[in-house]
Formats: structure tokens, sequence, C-alpha cells
């Protein structure tokens, strides 16, 4: 019998650090092509200290970017693999409004990717929407697969699939060391560790963990504000149904888009967020001083009391969220620069939960040496200059 004091120790196919949602699906992908695969978490699970907790994310086929675009069939047809694996609902289909300038060069990107004409007219959107208020030069674009992922659900999910297969997943681990070689070697405050690859997706804390590898990613973790609003009367907003979830693009008001989805979290409650937030370091997310100024509350109530008059104009829940955005807000999925066998997911910049089963499948690929199976050209890190220095 180990003693209680004695770190453990074992060599593994394939490591993975970060059991967010993106590093969860690399773990779950691995051990799907029979790799002893170990996956670390340096909170103890279930936590809310990342950017994977909570019950509700948008999922959608419109998106601006062609190759985001590109990766959601195949990201929507992952989903529903591991809702069968699962034996449980994680999406529910809702539809989805585009609200913008009728100008507005994204929004006319997301109606092209959806290969047909989805513009609604006023009376049309109120069929579908009916508390949302279309404003002159304004237009919505309708994307039918648009829903909501459970998240807290969905990860739980993905977590369970990799333990049946025979994954191991360590929490409450957090990584103190990470030595490259052949055999990469990881220390964490309860164990040391082996495999010949190695994947980082550690969220908010990815860039320190690179550092000492010799990187200098630009990754900025962001505190999100998480809304919910009161209904002024309950159910007006859906008028007895399910509502569908909105993302503005474009909106002068607000120069990151707003996104909101229907009463699910808190009964009456309909969650609206501002897609930008204030630079904090991941290590003094609780620590917010009272009386804090929050920004995109104020920016929120004014575009509550405009387009959705439904809504009391004060968040009755205000919780909050790390994003970690790069400056161009595209993923980082790539290997890195020296070190062939660590392979870093970064970046995800608030918008890559419905992404995360095909990255975890690309983080996956590029760890086995692979061509993957989408490119990868937008995620590189060479993308961005100066990012490799010499290692420590």
């Amino acid at each position: 019998m180990v003693a209680p004091n004695q770190p453990h120790q074992a060599t593994y196919d394939a490591i993975v650090i970060g059991a967010g949602i993106q590093g969860s699906f690399a773990a779950y992908h691995l051990v799907q092509r029979h790799r002893d695969t170990l996956l670390l978490e340096q909170f103890i699970l279930p936590h809310s200290r990342g950017s994977s907790h909570g019950q509700s994310r948008i999922t959608r086929s419109a998106y601006p970017q062609a190759h985001y675009a590109r990766m959601m069939p195949d990201s929507f047809q992952l989903w529903q693999r591991l809702e069968a694996e699962a034996g449980t609902s994680l999406y529910r289909r809702t539809g989805l409004v585009l609200l913008g300038p009728a100008d507005n060069s994204e929004l006319e990107c997301c109606r092209r990717s959806l290969g047909a004409t989805q513009v609604l007219d006023t009376v049309t959107l109120t069929q579908h929407f009916p508390g949302l208020r279309l404003h002159p030069g304004e237009v919505a674009v309708w994307d039918g697969t648009g829903g909501v992922l459970f998240a807290d659900r969905a990860l739980r999910a993905v977590q369970d699939v990799f333990r049946r297969h025979g994954g191991t997943l360590r929490d409450g681990e957090k990584v103190l060391c990470i030595e490259p070689g052949a055999m990469v070697t990881v220390t964490t405050t309860a164990g040391v560790y082996r495999a010949p690859r190695l994947i980082i997706a550690a969220g908010a804390w990815t860039g320190a963990l690179v550092a000492p590898l010799g990187l200098r990613l630009p990754l900025q973790p962001l505190r999100i504000d998480v809304c919910y609003w009161r209904e002024k009367e309950p159910g007006s907003l859906s008028a007895g149904r399910i509502s569908p979830c909105f993302i503005t693009l474009g909106l002068s008001q607000a120069p990151h888009s707003i996104y909101g989805l229907p009463t699910l979290e808190y009964p009456g409650l309909v969650k609206v967020c501002y897609h930008h937030g204030s630079p904090i370091d991941p290590e003094e997310r609780d620590r917010v001083p009272p009386g804090t100024p929050r920004p995109s509350v104020a920016l929120l109530s004014s575009f509550i009391s405009r387009y959705l008059p439904g809504l009391e104009p004060q968040p009755a829940v205000v919780e909050n969220c790390l994003y970690t955005n790069t400056p161009d807000e595209d993923f980082i999925v790539d290997r890195h620069p020296k070190f062939s066998n660590i392979i870093i997911g970064a970046g995800f910049s608030g918008h890559g939960f419905k992404l995360a089963p095909v990255v975890g499948k690309l983080l996956c690929e590029l760890s086995l040496g692979e061509e993957p199976s989408h490119s990868t050209a937008p995620f590189a890190i060479t993308r961005f200059p100066g990012v490799l220095r010499a290692a420590l």
C-alpha cells in the first residue's frame, strides 16, 4: 500500500493538462484512440474558477469566419455522438437570431455561411422572438440550427466517457514543472508523470505554464460579467414557448457582441451578456473589491431598455466567468515551435465551447503526428511575432 505522503509516479501514452471542455475533449479523443491518457486538473472538480462552468452556452452554424463555419457540422455530429455515448441530452435547439446593421459585413458573412437567404422582416422576427425589437437600418438573420448546449452536463459527460474508456482523471493537482524531451515529465503537487506527448489546455493559466518552455503567448484573461435579467411579466418574452438565442454584430453602442439565451439557469431570468470584460490575473479573479465598476452592466442595461423592453433594465443576478483572449480572438491550436510533442490549445476567446469536440480532435491528431482533419493554419502560434524566446 502506497504511503499517503508518497507522490504518484506513472508513465502514460499521453498527458493532458486542464480538464475544462477543451482539455477534456482532447483526452476523450485520445482514449478513444486507445491511448493510455492522464487528464490533470489543478482544482477539485466540479469548480467555477475557469471558463467551462455554468449551465448554458450558445451553439450555431452561422459564423463570420469561414474556418469556424466549416468546422461546425463536424462539431454538431460529435456533440450528438457524445449524447449517444453518455445517454443524456446535451443540446436544446431553439434557433438563433443574429441582429445588426443591414450593411454589416460580419452579418452578411453569417448569412452566406448559412447557405440560404435567412433575413427576417419585422413581422417574421416577431413570430420567432416576440420580445426582441428591431430598429431602422437593422436586420435580423435566422440560424435554425442555433440553440443551447448544457455546459455543466456536457463537461461531466465527456469526462465520464473518458473514464469509462480507461482514462485517468486526477483533480486537485497543480502542475509545478514541465520538462520537455522525448518523454515529457510533468511534476504536480501530488506526483511525477511521464509521457511521449503532452497537450496543454489550461485556459487562463496556459501562459504561465508555457513561459518556462520559451513561449510568451499573447493571452489576455478577461473577467466577464454573466448577467441574468428578470421578465417584467413572467413568460412574456417567450410567449409560452422557448425563445431563441440571439447575438448582436456591429451595433455602434456595443463594439463587442451582446448575446442572450432563454430562461434555463434561473426560472424567469434571461441570460444576456456582453462579449467582453476586464483584464484580470486568474489567480486574483475572486478578489475583486466590492464596488468595482462594471461598465458592461451599464451597457447591457441600455441595450435591454432599447431592444428587450420586456425585461427589467437592471440585472437580478450577476456572476462571472473567465475568457482567455488572443489579439485576433482566433484560437491557438498548434505544436510548440521547438518541442513538437508538446501541443497547445489556448485563447478560445469566449466562443470556443461549441467547437470543443473538434478542437479536442485536432489537439489529439496533432499530438499523434497526424494530418489534422481541419486546417489549423488560422490557429498557428507563429502568426504572433516574437512569441518564441530562449527557454529557461
